[in-house]
């Protein structure tokens, strides 16, 4: 089981077929937790994974449609695990606990069975979600080279470790969580760290618009296109 917020999962050698589509996870939470495949997978081909991190009062279908949509086109595995609780360890116990052990354990059967790529393992979220990708993206920078944060609220690593490159967005209308006193004050204090951020702002509320989830797309494969 991991210590805090660190994850112990890590990509494999993989070169196994095995079986595209929509398949529940095992984990130690109550609730389901899912793995999405698109159907043009192939082992001989890693393909970029993307940890899906669902809002407050949502499930992890919720974590799963913020990217189901792109997945297919830009052929992307996706992890959508459901948080023990109705949000994120560290938000209920200001603590980090069963959440991270159920993500551990869910990206582990990924790993296990599909061959993914090193370079493309992101960690994304809305909300609550993206305040929790922001905190255990940056705890677990030497695993996540992407971090995807939809509208957050805070980042709290525990520790930092690594310097995974991150992609902000948030609406100057947001009334869920206002962009003042979170992510105009988020990104200077990365950018600060040393961190490499593209931050986008936009006309909305708390929402992700659909142009915004495919940049977001497209700037986390955009190094593996241009190879």
């Amino acid at each position: 089981m991991p210590y805090g917020a660190r994850l112990l999962a890590r990509p494999s050698t993989v070169t196994a077929s095995a079986p595209a589509g929509l398949h529940p996870l095992r984990t130690s939470s109550e609730r389901d937790s899912y793995l999405y495949v698109p159907p043009h997978y192939r082992p001989e081909r890693r393909a970029p994974l993307v940890l899906l991190l669902h809002g407050a009062g949502g499930h992890a279908h919720h974590g799963l449609d913020l990217l189901r949509h792109l997945a297919d086109e830009n052929g992307l595995i996706l992890v959508a695990p459901a948080s023990n609780a109705h949000t994120w360890d560290i938000i209920v116990n200001s603590s980090y606990g069963v959440d991270v052990a159920n993500i551990d354990q869910a990206l582990q059967q990924a790993f296990a069975s599909y061959a993914i790529d090193p370079a493309h393992v992101a960690i994304a979220g809305f909300s609550d979600g993206a305040s929790y990708a922001l905190s255990l993206g940056l705890a677990n920078g030497d695993l996540f080279t992407h971090v995807i944060a939809f509208s957050p609220g805070f980042a709290a690593p525990a520790e930092a470790h690594g310097k995974p490159r991150i992609f902000i967005s948030h609406g100057i209308a947001d009334n869920v969580l206002p962009i003042g006193p979170c992510s105009r004050e988020i990104v200077p204090r990365l950018a600060q760290s040393g961190y490499q951020v593209a931050y986008h702002e936009f006309d909305g509320g708390h929402v992700i618009p659909s142009e915004i989830a495919q940049e977001a797309v497209r700037w986390m494969l955009a190094d593996e296109r241009s190879a």
